[in-house]
C-alpha cells in the first residue's frame, strides 16, 4: 500500500519491514509514521529499513522474503548488498490453493484485432518472409540473400509484405545429436518455421552439419511447398549459386505472401510473451503489475500469455504453484527449478549470479527480490501450463516456458512455442525490439522513459508519479497490445530494430 502522509516512499504491505526510496533520501528525511529517519542518502528505488532487523533475520518485502540480513540492521539503515544476502529456506507450495475459476469475459472476448489468418487456423500479426539457417556455417550466405532482396527494390512492389527476416546462429554442428542442445535447437527452428508471422519461410543449411535439415523436417512434420522451402549449399555449388537461387526462391513466394490480407479476429487469438529485462526496484511496483493486469485481461478474453525465464521466478515459484492448474502442472514446474540448481552448480554458478549490475544499481538486491517482482507480469489467473523451452504451447491462458533470464534467449524460446507479440519492461532502459514478432516496451519510471522516450512505448511511472491506477495503466497496455497486433508500428520498430536478436539457447558441450 502507498502510504499518503509519506510522499518519499511506498510500502509495499503492511507486513513488510523494509520500504522503497521513491526519491534520493537525505539524511533527515522522515520516512513513515513510525518517524523512522534515514541514516544516508539513500538512492531512488533502494530500500530503507523501517524496523530494526537482526544479523539472520528475513528481510520482507511484498510480504515475501527477499533475502536475510547479513548484519545488524537499524530503522532508517539503507538495505542492499552490505546487508542483505540469499540463502536457503523453505517455500510452501501448496499446490492449486490459489486456482480462481476462469471465466469469458464477454465484453472482452469481443475485442478484435486485424491478424494475418493462415492455412491452418493460426493468426500472425506479422507478415514476414523467413530465412532459418540450420548452422553457422549458412550464415552469411542466408544474410546475404536477404540483403540482395532487399537492395534489389523488390520489396518496393508488394506493400502486404513486411520485409525479409535472416534468422542467424551460432550452432548447428558439433553437439550431440540426441542432446539438449541440440533438441532445444530443432524446436526453436522448426517453431520458427511453422510461425504464424510468416508468409513464407527457406531454410538453408551447409549440408555436413549436425542439424541436418532432412532430419529436421521429418522429426518437426515439415515439408517442402509453396510457403517453405530448403536450400543445400553444398548442393548447390557454393556460395554464389546459393545466393541466387535462394534470391529465386523468395521472389516466387512473394505474390501468395503479399496476398495475405489483414482480417479482424478475436484477441483470443494473441499469444504475448511477458518479459522483463534492465528491471530496477520500481518494476514490481509498476511496469510489471500493470502488465499483469493487462495479461488477466487477455486470459478472459480467451488468449494466452507467456512467462519465462526460470531463473527469474527462483525464490517465487511457490506463488506460482498455488496457481497451478494441477499438480502436474505444478510439480513440473518444481522439476525445472531444481534442474536449473542443479545447472548452475554444475557450471560453478549459483542462482543469485542474477540480478546483474544494473539490476544491482537500480535497487534490486536478491534474485529473491527479483523474481517476486518479475512474477507480478503473469498476473493472477491460474497457471495452465509448463512447457520446455521452444516446445508448441497448445494451452491457452497462463502458461510458463522454461527459458534463462537472458532476454534475448529467452524471448527466442517464446516466439518459437508460438508468441506473436512481445511485451517487456524495463527500468534501466533497453533498445531490444524483436523479428518477427513485435515488442511493445513499458518504462517502470518516468525519469527513464523521459530520457528514452523514443525506445520506450508506455511510461508507468505515472503510477507513482500521477497516482494512475493499475487498472487503468493495464487497460493502456491492452489496447497497445491491439493496435500493434493490428499494423501499429512499436518504437522498436520504427527505430529498425530485431533483425540480430535471434538467440537459440544453446546447452551441453561444444566438441
Amino acid at each position: 500500500m502507498i502510504i499518503s502522509n509519506v510522499k518519499k516512499t511506498a510500502l509495499l504491505n503492511e507486513n513488510d519491514n523494509v520500504v522503497l526510496a521513491l526519491e534520493d533520501i537525505p539524511r533527515d528525511a522522515q520516512l513513515s509514521s513510525r518517524e523512522v529517519t534515514a541514516s544516508d542518502n539513500i538512492p531512488r528505488g533502494h530500500k530503507v529499513a523501517v524496523v530494526a532487523i537482526k544479523k539472520g533475520e528475513t528481510v520482507v518485502k511484498y510480504a515475501q522474503v527477499i533475502g536475510f540480513a547479513t548484519a545488524d540492521i537499524a530503522p532508517g539503515d539503507h538495505v542492499h548488498n552490505h546487508n542483505c544476502a540469499v540463502e536457503e529456506f523453505d517455500r510452501d507450495y501448496a499446490f492449486g490453493t490459489a486456482v480462481q475459476e476462469q471465466t469469458v469475459d464477454s465484453t472482452l472476448a469481443q475485442r478484435t484485432f486485424k491478424g494475418f489468418v493462415r492455412s491452418n487456423g493460426e493468426v500472425g500479426t506479422r507478415n514476414y518472409i523467413g530465412i532459418i539457417t540450420s548452422v553457422n556455417c549458412s550464415a552469411t550466405v542466408a544474410r546475404l540473400i536477404a540483403d540482395q532482396v532487399k537492395n534489389s527494390g523488390l520489396l518496393d512492389k508488394f506493400a502486404n509484405v513486411d520485409g525479409i527476416v535472416p534468422l542467424i546462429h551460432g550452432a548447428g554442428c558439433c553437439i550431440k545429436s540426441d542432446g539438449e542442445g541440440y533438441q532445444n535447437l530443432q524446436r526453436t527452428l522448426a517453431g520458427y518455421a511453422r510461425h504464424p508471422n510468416f508468409a513464407a519461410v527457406l531454410i538453408v543449411g551447409l549440408g555436413c552439419e549436425v542439424m541436418q535439415i532432412a532430419r529436421l523436417m521429418d522429426e518437426a512434420g515439415l515439408t517442402e511447398d509453396e510457403r517453405f522451402r530448403k536450400l543445400i549449399i553444398q548442393d548447390e555449388g557454393g556460395t554464389r549459386k546459393t545466393v541466387a537461387a535462394g534470391v529465386s526462391i523468395i521472389e516466387s513466394m512473394l505474390p501468395a505472401a503479399n496476398a495475405s490480407q489483414r482480417t479482424y479476429v478475436p484477441i483470443s487469438h494473441l499469444t504475448v510473451a511477458l518479459q522483463c529485462g534492465g528491471s530496477d526496484g520500481y518494476s514490481g511496483i509498476t511496469a510489471n503489475p500493470a502488465l499483469g493486469v493487462a495479461a488477466d485481461m487477455l486470459v478472459a478474453a480467451g488468449g494466452t500469455v507467456v512467462l519465462s525465464e526460470t531463473p527469474e521466478i527462483y525464490g517465487a515459484e511457490h506463488l506460482l504453484t498455488r496457481r497451478a492448474a494441477s499438480r502436474e502442472v505444478g510439480d513440473k514446474l518444481i522439476s525445472l527449478i531444481h534442474w536449473w540448481e542443479d545447472y548452475a552448480s554444475k557450471n560453478g554458478g549459483e542462482m543469485d549470479n542474477n540480478p546483474t549490475p544494473g539490476n544491482k544499481l537500480g535497487g534490486l538486491t536478491t534474485i529473491f527480490e527479483k523474481s517476486l517482482g518479475a512474477i507480478a507480469k503473469a498476473g493472477t489467473t491460474s497457471l495452465n501450463g509448463v512447457y520446455r523451452y521452444s516446445e508448441k504451447i497448445d494451452t491457452k491462458g497462463f502458461v510458463f516456458m522454461d527459458g534463462p533470464g537472458y532476454d534475448p534467449c529467452a524471448i527466442t524460446g517464446q516466439v518459437a512455442s508460438g508468441s506473436n507479440l512481445i511485451c517487456f519492461t524495463t527500468g534501466r532502459g533497453s533498445v531490444f525490439g524483436y523479428k518477427p514478432a513485435p515488442s511493445i516496451k513499458l518504462a517502470t519510471n518516468t525519469d527513464m522513459y523521459l530520457k528514452m522516450e523514443e525506445d520506450m512505448d508506455i511510461n508507468c511511472g505515472d503510477i507513482i508519479s500521477e497516482q494512475v491506477s493499475l487498472e487503468a495503466k493495464g487497460r493502456e497496455i491492452l489496447e497497445l497490445i491491439i493496435a500493434v497486433a493490428s499494423g501499429d508500428r512499436s518504437k522498436s520498430e520504427l527505430n529498425g530494430l530485431g533483425d540480430h536478436e535471434f538467440v537459440p539457447w544453446q546447452l551441453g558441450a561444444q566438441m
